[in-house]
C-alpha cells in the first residue's frame, strides 16, 4: 500500500516565493520519513501557485532520493501531449526514473480561455490527447493525424522516459464516463473522493469491467484514491483547528459562497472527509481500500492557506502514526 501527499500550491496570501519553497522543504520530509509520493495540481488562478507543476517537481527531485514525483492533474485538455511527454521524461531522467502523470480534464476551466481553447470541445479534447500521451509513452516515434493539433509523421520524440514506460494514470473526479475510459484505455484510475467512498465503488467495477472487455489484464491494473486531509493529535483538536481554513477554502465552490457552514463541514467528517486523530484517519483510509482495492492513497495535505507550521505538524503525524499502521494493516 503506498502513501503519499498532494498540493496545488493555495496562497491564501502566502507569497508565492515562500509558498514554493515550503513545498520543496516538504518534500525533502516526505522522502525522508518514508513516504511514496508527492504530486502537485495544475490552476492558472491567482489563488494558486502552482501553474507549471513540473518546474517545481524538478526543484524536489534535486532534494529528495526515493519519492515519486507526480502530477495531480496536469490539464491534458488544454496543453501539448507532445509538450507534456518531454518534460516528464527529463524529469524522469533528473529523478532517477521517478516521475509520474495524473492527467485530467481539471476541476476549472481557467486553462481554455488561456490556451486559446474551445471549451465546446471538452471532451473530444482530453479524449484525443489522453490517446495521444499514451502511445507517446511507449513509441519513440510516431505517426498520428487528429483534431486537436498538428499531424505526426514519423516523428521523432526524445528525451525518452529512463523507466521503460512513463507511468500515466487518468484522474476521475465522479462520472462513469471517465472511468469507462480508463478501463478502455487500460490505464490505472485515480479518483478524487473527499467524503464518504461508497459511491465509487459502482466507479471501480464499470473501469474494471470497461477494461475486461478491451482484452486488459484486469488483475494488473492499479486504482488509487485521494483527497482533502488534516491530522491532530486529537479528533477534536483537529476538526476545530482545520475549520477556519476549510471554509474559507470551499468558498471557492459556488454552493458556499460564503464559507462552508459547521455543521456541513461535521457531517462531511462523518461521512468519510479525512480529518481527525491519527487512528480516524488510518480507519478512513483502510475504508478506501476494503471499498475500492485502492493500492494507494494521497491525501491534499495543505488545504486552505493554512500556516506552514499548521501543515508540518500534520504531515508529520501523517508520514509517523497513519503511514505505518496503514501499511501493516494493508500487508496482513
Amino acid at each position: 500500500m503506498e502513501l503519499g501527499i498532494y498540493s496545488f500550491g493555495d496562497l491564501r496570501g502566502i507569497p508565492t516565493r515562500e509558498r514554493l519553497a515550503d513545498l520543496v522543504a516538504q518534500a525533502r520530509y516526505a522522502d525522508e520519513a518514508g513516504l511514496d509520493v508527492i504530486a502537485l495540481g495544475e490552476h492558472h488562478r491567482a489563488d494558486f501557485a502552482l501553474s507549471a507543476p513540473e518546474m517545481v517537481l524538478a526543484a524536489m527531485a534535486s532534494v529528495t532520493e526515493r519519492i515519486r514525483l507526480s502530477t495531480g492533474v496536469t490539464v491534458l485538455s488544454t496543453a501539448d501531449p507532445v509538450r507534456v511527454y518531454q518534460q516528464f521524461a527529463t524529469l524522469d531522467q533528473l529523478s532517477g526514473g521517478r516521475a509520474e502523470i495524473i492527467a485530467g480534464r481539471g476541476a476549472f476551466t481557467e486553462s481554455f480561455p488561456l490556451f486559446g481553447h474551445d471549451l465546446r470541445e471538452y471532451e473530444i479534447l482530453f479524449d484525443e490527447k489522453i490517446r495521444l500521451l499514451l502511445r507517446l509513452a511507449k513509441e519513440e516515434r510516431i505517426t498520428w493525424q487528429g483534431r486537436t493539433r498538428p499531424p505526426l509523421d514519423d516523428a521523432l520524440i526524445v528525451p525518452r522516459a529512463l523507466q521503460p514506460t512513463l507511468p500515466i494514470w487518468i484522474g476521475v473526479g465522479g462520472t462513469p464516463q471517465s472511468a469507462v475510459r480508463a478501463g478502455r484505455l487500460g490505464a490505472p484510475m485515480f479518483l478524487a473522493i473527499f467524503t464518504d467512498p461508497a459511491p465509487a465503488r459502482g466507479l471501480v467495477e464499470i473501469y474494471r469491467r470497461a477494461a475486461d472487455a478491451a482484452g486488459h489484464d484486469v488483475d494488473s491494473l492499479r486504482t488509487a484514491s485521494g483527497g482533502h486531509m488534516f491530522l491532530g493529535r486529537t479528533s477534536q483538536g483537529a476538526r476545530d483547528a482545520f475549520f477556519p481554513y476549510y471554509s474559507e477554502y470551499l468558498s471557492l465552490l459556488p454552493q458556499f459562497p460564503g464559507g462552508m457552514p459547521r455543521e456541513v463541514y461535521d457531517q462531511w467528517i462523518r461521512a468519510g472527509l479525512l480529518v481527525g486523530s491519527p487512528q480516524e484517519v488510518i480507519d478512513k483510509i483502510m475504508g478506501h481500500r476494503e471499498l475500492l482495492g485502492i493500492s494507494r492513497y494521497v491525501g491534499q495535505f495543505d488545504v486552505g492557506g493554512m500556516p506552514a507550521g499548521m501543515v508540518n505538524e500534520s504531515l508529520e503525524l501523517f508520514a509517523t502514526e497513519v503511514a505505518p499502521v496503514v501499511r501493516k494493516e494493508a500487508a496482513a
